[in-house]
């Protein structure tokens, strides 16, 4: 008798964690469905880091406006903060003038809808009269909203020489 009861009570348990696994998969397959942007979006980030170069490289203000949310905040090298208004009347100024920009040991990671790139920027150009030559490390961190990626923060650090020959490892 004491064995038939054992079993009684060990099916509803097995039955439970069948129901708990169904279930949780098919949660799984639900969010696949409500994100399937996931699956392809480090490269739709590195294109977008790509298209970010370019318009930098043309002071192409439109491609600008397109690749920044509205709420964006940019911390230049030396500290700046800068609106997505700042960085636009800036290019439509033409102060800003950048003729080389190679970028290297790019890394994009993605937590959720938000993106967030770090990477090295070798620039030659000038804002205004200033030299703003030199190399960079940066964070870029970009937000899906309504399926768009916009980029809504960004930080920049300059490589001092002496630091740049131990970073080449």
């Amino acid at each position: 008798m004491r064995a038939h009861s054992e079993h009684r009570w060990l099916f509803p348990t097995v039955g439970r964690l069948f129901f708990v696994l169904i279930l949780l998969s098919a949660c799984a397959t639900q969010a696949h469905a409500l994100f399937p942007h996931h699956e392809n979006a480090h490269k739709e980030i590195e294109g977008l880091e790509l298209d970010w170069r370019q318009a930098q490289l043309s002071n192409n203000v439109s491609e600008v406006d397109r690749l920044l949310a509205d709420d964006y905040l940019g911390i230049s090298a030396n500290g700046t903060l800068e609106t997505k208004a700042d960085e636009l009347t800036r290019r439509r100024s033409g102060s800003l003038h950048i003729t080389q920009l190679d970028l290297s040991d790019i890394k994009v990671r993605i937590y959720g809808d938000t993106a967030v790139v770090t990477s090295k920027a070798d620039v030659v150009g000038k804002n205004g009269d200033r030299d703003i030559s030199g190399r960079f490390r940066y964070t870029r961190v970009y937000s899906n909203r309504m399926g768009q990626w916009r980029i809504v923060s960004f930080e920049a650090s300059r490589i001092s020489p002496s630091h740049d020959s131990e970073d080449k490892h």
